[in-house]
C-alpha cells in the first residue's frame, strides 16, 4: 500500500472514531449480528474506503457558490410552476424543524409552498415554530391532524391542501440545498414530458457539520429500482399523477415513498434525473438513514411494494430480501421450454474448451440447449481429433475458414443456431451456479429486455466483470475489476440486478429477434468493443441490457487470442477505437446514462471524479 493510501486510510479511521458513541457501538453490534463477522468486516472495509474519498471536501468544492445562488435568484423561466413541498410532521425536534423551514426559505426559485400535516398537536415546540413561520409567510400551509394516523395518511393530509402543479417530498428532519427547486424547474422548462424528477442526495450529521455517504444516482433504471429504492430523495412529481395513483397507501408505511415512486414512474411520460446533491438526509438515532435496522418493517413493506408493482405491470416475479438491508432480488419464471443456442468460438484451446463444456453439462439445471463450437483457424491436429470425440446431437462443430473476426465468427454461429435465444460464451469460462442459464433466460424472456449479462470472476476469486460503463478508459471498461468476489461495491452495484449500457459477450444472452433486428455484431469491429457496440445498438432499438449478478462464472480471459502487442494488432485496435468514437460520439460526450457524471472515468470502482473545484 502506498504512503498516500495509508494516509487516506488513517484519516478514514479518525473520521470513524470521531463518530463513535455508545449508540453507534450498539448499532455496530446489531449489524454484526445481522451480517456475521466476515460480511461485517467487508462492509466496514467498504465504509473505510468511502470515508477515505473525503466527500466532505468534494461537496464544499462542488456545491453552488454564493455567486451562483445570487444569479439564480434573479433568473426567470418561461414556465414557473408552483411546487408544493409535502412535509408530514410528528414530534419533530424544534431545531430540526426550524432548519428544514430555513432550507426551504432560502430556495433560489421563488414559486413554492410548504404543506405541513402536523400530527403532533400537543407538542408545544412544534406548534410555536409553525405559528411563527405562518406569521412570516403565506407560503406555509398547515393542516392539524388530531391523532397521528401514520406517515402515509399524514402525508395525504398534506397533499390535500397542496395546490401546486408539482409536489415534492421532504422528510420532517431533512434539508434541501438552496438550489434544489431551481434545478427541478430547469428540467421542467427543458423537458416537455417531465412528469417525474429526482436528484442525488447525501447524508448529514445531526449537527449539520459533516456531509457523508453521497448517493450519486444513474438515470432511470427500472431493474435497479426493483432492487433498491435508489430514487428516494429528492422526489418531485406532477400533482395530477400523484392524485391519479391514489396518493400514499398506508399499507406500505415505512416504504410509502418507494410504493409511490413505483406507481408514479409507471404512469409518467418522462422521468428525469438531476445529477447534483440537492437533498441532505439527516442522521440521528431515530432515522433510518443512520440506523436501518430500527425500522425492519420498512423493508418488508418495500418487498410488498415491488410485488404490487410487478402485478400492476403484468410481470411475474418472486421477490426476496438480500442479506443487505433495503436491497431485493426479483426471480422471474421461465416461460415454456425454449431452446437456447450456446455459441462458443474456439482455436486450439482443447483444455479450456473441455472444461467449459464439462461445466455446462454438469452445472446447468436448464436442459433445452444446443452447443455450437465455431472452429476458427486451429493448427493442431489434436484439436480436430477432439472435435470428433465431442460431437453429439446437442453439440456440433462448424468451421470458420477466414481470418479471425470475433463479430463475423459469432454471426456465422448464429446462422447455424436453431434456438430462440442466443448465448454467446467464451471458450475460457467455467460455470459456477447451476441456475445460471435459467437466470439468464428468465430475464431475457421479459418484455423490452434484449440482452442479459453475467458476473465473471478471475480464477483467484476477484471480479473480472460486473457490467460495463461507457467512457471508462476512453471508450468503455469493466466495473470493479480486481475487487474481491465478496466486495458488493458502491451501493451494492456489483451484487444487484440493474439496467446498464453494456455487458461483456464473454457470457451474454440475446433474444434472437432482437439480435436480428440490430443485424448482429458489427464486423468492422473484429476484436475490441464489438460487444459494447452491440449492446448500444440493442439499447438504441428500444431494448434493455440487464446485468444479473446471480449468473456467476469464472473467466480465464482471452487465452485463445493472446496479447494485443504486435504492430498489426495495435493498428487494428486504434481503428476500432476510432470507429467507436465516431459511431457513438453522443453517448461518449454526454456520458453513460447509467453512470453518474460525478464519477471517475479513470477508475472502475465508482470513485469520485476529482476533488478539484468545479470549472
Amino acid at each position: 500500500m502506498s504512503d498516500k493510501k495509508k494516509t487516506e486510510y488513517r484519516i478514514a479511521w479518525m473520521k470513524v472514531l470521531r463518530k463513535l458513541s455508545i449508540y453507534n457501538i450498539k448499532k455496530g453490534l446489531l449489524y454484526l449480528r445481522h451480517y456475521g463477522l466476515k460480511e461485517f468486516w467487508f462492509r466496514m472495509k467498504e465504509r473505510f474506503q468511502a470515508e477515505a474519498a473525503d466527500y466532505g471536501k468534494w461537496y464544499e468544492n462542488h456545491k453552488a457558490s454564493e455567486e451562483e445562488l445570487a444569479k439564480q435568484r434573479k433568473e426567470h423561466f418561461a414556465k414557473e410552476p408552483l411546487i408544493s413541498i409535502l412535509v408530514p410532521v410528528y414530534n419533530t425536534p424544534r431545531e430540526f424543524l426550524v432548519q428544514l423551514l430555513r432550507s426551504v426559505g432560502t430556495q433560489t426559485y421563488h414559486n413554492w409552498e410548504i404543506c405541513i400535516a402536523n400530527a403532533s398537536v400537543d407538542n408545544k415546540g412544534v406548534i410555536e415554530v409553525l405559528e411563527h413561520y405562518q406569521e412570516k409567510t403565506k407560503r406555509l400551509k398547515v393542516i392539524n391532524v388530531p391523532e397521528n394516523e401514520g406517515i402515509s395518511q399524514n402525508t395525504n393530509k398534506a397533499l390535500s391542501i397542496a395546490s401546486g402543479e408539482y409536489v415534492a417530498l421532504l422528510d420532517h428532519d431533512d434539508l434541501l440545498a438552496p438550489n434544489a427547486l431551481y434545478e427541478i424547474v430547469k428540467v421542467i422548462n427543458n423537458k416537455e414530458d417531465a412528469d417525474v424528477i429526482y436528484t442525488d442526495e447525501d447524508k448529514v450529521t445531526a449537527d449539520l457539520k459533516e456531509h457523508f455517504q453521497p448517493h450519486f444516482k444513474p438515470d432511470f433504471s427500472e431493474d435497479l429500482l426493483r432492487s433498491n429504492n435508489y430514487i428516494c430523495h429528492f422526489f418531485v412529481a406532477k400533482r395530477e399523477i400523484v392524485n391519479e395513483v391514489g396518493g400514499f397507501h398506508p399499507e406500505f408505511n415505512g416504504a410509502q415513498d418507494y410504493d409511490l415512486i413505483f406507481r408514479c414512474t409507471e404512469k409518467a411520460r418522462g422521468i428525469y434525473h438531476v445529477p447534483k446533491i440537492l437533498y441532505h438526509w439527516r442522521t440521528h438515532k431515530a432515522s433510518t438513514a443512520d440506523n436501518p435496522a430500527s425500522k425492519m418493517y420498512a423493508f418488508d413493506a418495500g418487498k410488498r411494494a415491488i410485488e404490487e408493482h410487478l402485478k400492476r405491470v403484468g410481470e411475474n416475479g418472486e421477490v426476496s430480501h438480500t442479506k443487505d438491508l433495503g436491497f431485493y432480488r426479483v426471480k422471474y419464471p421461465v416461460i415454456g421450454n425454449p431452446k437456447v443456442s450456446i455459441i462458443i468460438p474456439n482455436k486450439d484451446e482443447i483444455a479450456s474448451l473441455e472444461k467449459c463444456i464439462h461445466s455446462i453439462r454438469e452445472k446447468t439445471d436448464y436442459k433445452n440447449y444446443e452447443i455450437i463450437v465455431v472452429e476458427n483457424n486451429s493448427e493442431k491436429s489434436e484439436t480436430f481429433e477432439f472435435y470428433k470425440k465431442i460431437e453429439r446431437d446437442w453439440l456440433k462443430v462448424i468451421y470458420w475458414e477466414r481470418e479471425f473476426n470475433y463479430s463475423a465468427i459469432n454471426n456465422f454461429g448464429v446462422r447455424h443456431a436453431t434456438g430462440d435465444y442466443l448465448l454467446f460464451l467464451n471458450n475460457d469460462v467455467e460455470v459456477i451456479n447451476r441456475d445460471w442459464m435459467t437466470e439468464m433466460l428468465s430475464h431475457c424472456q421479459r418484455k423490452h429486455v434484449g440482452v442479459v449479462g453475467a458476473k465473471l470472476y478471475y480464477p483467484d476469486n476477484t471480479i473480472q466483470h460486473a457490467g460495463i460503463v461507457i467512457g471508462i478508459g476512453g471508450i468503455a471498461g469493466n466495473m470493479f475489476t480486481g475487487m474481491s468476489r465478496s466486495f458488493t461495491g458502491y451501493l451494492h452495484k456489483a451484487s444487484i440486478q440493474q439496467d446498464l449500457s453494456a455487458v461483456t459477450a464473454a457470457c451474454m444472452m440475446v433474444e434472437r429477434h432482437a439480435f436480428e433486428k440490430v443485424k448482429g455484431f458489427e464486423e468492422d469491429l473484429a476484436v475490441a468493443f464489438n460487444d459494447v457496440d452491440f449492446c448500444l445498438k440493442i439499447r438504441k432499438a428500444g431494448y434493455l441490457v440487464v446485468y444479473n449478478p446471480n449468473v456467476e462464472l469464472y473467466h480465464y480471459e482471452s487465452k485463445t487470442r493472446g496479447k494485443e502487442d504486435t504492430k498489426e494488432k495495435l493498428k487494428r485496435f486504434q481503428s476500432e477505437i476510432d470507429y467507436m468514437k465516431e459511431r457513438w460520439s453522443q453517448i461518449l460526450e454526454q456520458g453513460d446514462p447509467y453512470y453518474n457524471v460525478n464519477f471517475s472515468l479513470i477508475k472502475c470502482d465508482y470513485s469520485l471524479k476529482n476533488n478539484d473545484k468545479k470549472s
